[in-house]
């Protein structure tokens, strides 16, 4: 029952509670008129009954005589009781029946009602009155009974009963409808809050306003309230996405300008490993590593600075068959013991040929970092239902279910993997997909290993050259 209330809306809720309410006046209203209406309607029968068995009393006379017995006249009786279909029985002081309308008149005495006395029973409302009829110079004492039934009264109460029943149930009734119908206008103004609100959290567009209601009342000050806090709120956001592309532009600019410098430094550590020997030399090289790995960490920045930033580089239609195999022979010398095979085919997208190299190789790397010796890695591109599709597989230990969702967030690095990587690999492999239109998703096979596969828009391929053939081999293995 509370949550079925918890589920109703507040219009309902309101209707109801107004039509309860109303329920409940018009019970006791009708509780109180149907009484004093049904006392009235017994009283005003029981008047008549006895107004009518005054008028009889006063009106019979004996009219003649029949061998030596008084007679009443049987006109009075007969219309006096057809009248209001009532029961009139004259009977002496010991209970001899002198005369009845009609005939066969029940005898209220064997009925169970005393004799000379008024009452109700089977069903009749009996009044008796004693009298003295003359005739002859002589009275004669009886006792004049008139009754009518009750059926006629108990249906007119029960008529009545059933007027105010209904008369409840209607009146709940349309207390119920004009309550919905007034609560929806009260209630309008909140609706269209409402729908406003919604909007915005589905579009994110805080320039909307909300529509403030022409009255001073509790709603209007929330309509105020909430279009304050959406212009506090895009403001906030608005000072907010600037800071991140003042952020962004910064990161961007800064790494594309350490970046000469930084060649400069390689160039003179390089030259410094070849004419330094013992400490000197070995210090030189060490430098040249750190230095080269300072690199590595700038270029990934830059890339994704640029990805942040919406910066695109200059894209053309790209192999990306070729340019996978062009990976794959780059890390030969560093698979060590793993197993690499390549199965490429010519899959064209629109993209740049230096970011889907670095999103293949990072791709690779990734399995030969995270696998062990003897580990199996397949790498398989291919076009199928517009799409280029580039699968890296192996057989290795897998990723831990608990490193998965955070998989492709930056400076996110496995257990092992401290010192060796900047943890923005699959980082830039994402960032990667999404520039060029596409995606990239984590799946960890049933039998076990690792599958990463990314999904870019294929192109069509461009006419070969004369010449010139398919230039991503199929089925190599390294």
């Amino acid at each position: 029952m509370r949550s079925m209330r918890h589920r109703l809306s507040l219009r309902w809720r309101l209707a109801l509670l107004s039509a309860g309410l109303t329920f409940v006046i018009l019970c006791a209203f009708a509780a109180v008129i149907g009484q004093l209406t049904i006392n009235r309607v017994r009283s005003d029968f029981q008047r008549e009954v006895r107004s009518a068995a005054d008028s009889l009393s006063s009106r019979l006379v004996v009219t003649s005589y029949k061998d030596g017995t008084p007679q009443i006249s049987d006109d009075i009786v007969q219309s006096f009781a057809a009248s209001n279909g009532a029961v009139i029985r004259v009977v002496f002081p010991d209970g001899q029946p002198w005369t009845s309308a009609p005939k066969n008149a029940p005898d209220f005495e064997r009925l169970g009602l005393p004799l000379g006395q008024s009452g109700r029973v089977d069903g009749y409302r009996v009044e008796t009155r004693r009298t003295s009829l003359t005739g002859g110079g002589f009275r004669y004492p009886v006792l004049i009974q008139y009754a009518r039934r009750l059926a006629s009264v108990d249906a007119t109460v029960g008529r009545v009963r059933l007027f105010l029943i209904l008369g409840v149930l209607a009146g709940t009734a349309g207390a119920l409808v004009l309550a919905l119908i007034l609560s929806r206008r009260a209630l309008a103004p909140i609706t269209r809050l409402t729908s406003t609100a919604r909007d915005i959290g589905d579009t994110r567009d805080l320039s909307q306003r909300v529509p403030i209601p022409d009255t001073e009342d509790e709603v209007a000050e929330l309509a105020h309230t909430m279009d304050d806090m959406l212009q506090a709120l895009e403001q906030s956001r608005t000072e907010r996405e600037a800071l991140l592309v003042r952020q962004r532009e910064f990161i961007a600019d800064a790494s594309h300008e350490l970046r000469t410098p930084l060649t400069s430094v390689l160039a003179n550590l390089e030259l410094l490993t070849e004419v330094l020997d013992g400490e000197r030399g070995e210090a030189a090289r060490s430098a040249l590593r750190s230095t080269q790995r300072m690199r590595r960490l700038v270029a990934d920045l830059l890339l994704l600075a640029r990805a942040d930033s919406e910066r695109r580089v200059p894209h053309a239609p790209t192999d990306l068959g070729h340019v996978v195999v062009d990976a794959i022979a780059e890390l030969e010398p560093v698979a060590e013991d793993h197993i690499l095979s390549v199965d490429a085919h010519a899959a064209w997208v629109d993209g740049a040929r230096d970011e889907l190299h670095r999103m293949a190789l990072n791709l690779v790397q990734n399995a030969l970092h995270h696998t062990p010796p003897g580990t199996r890695i397949h790498v398989q591109v291919g076009e199928a239902a517009d799409v280029v599709r580039l699968v890296v597989t192996d057989d290795g230990p897998g990723i831990p279910a608990e490193l998965a969702p955070r998989i492709f967030d930056r400076f996110v690095r496995g257990e092992g993997d401290r010192g060796g990587s900047t943890g923005l690999g699959l980082a830039i492999v994402r960032a990667v997909a999404h520039t060029h239109g596409g995606d990239v998703e984590l799946i960890s096979p049933p039998e076990g290993g690792t599958r990463f596969e990314v999904r870019i828009p294929a192109l069509p391929a461009p006419a070969p050259a004369p010449g010139e053939g398919e230039r991503a081999p199929a089925g190599v293995i390294v």
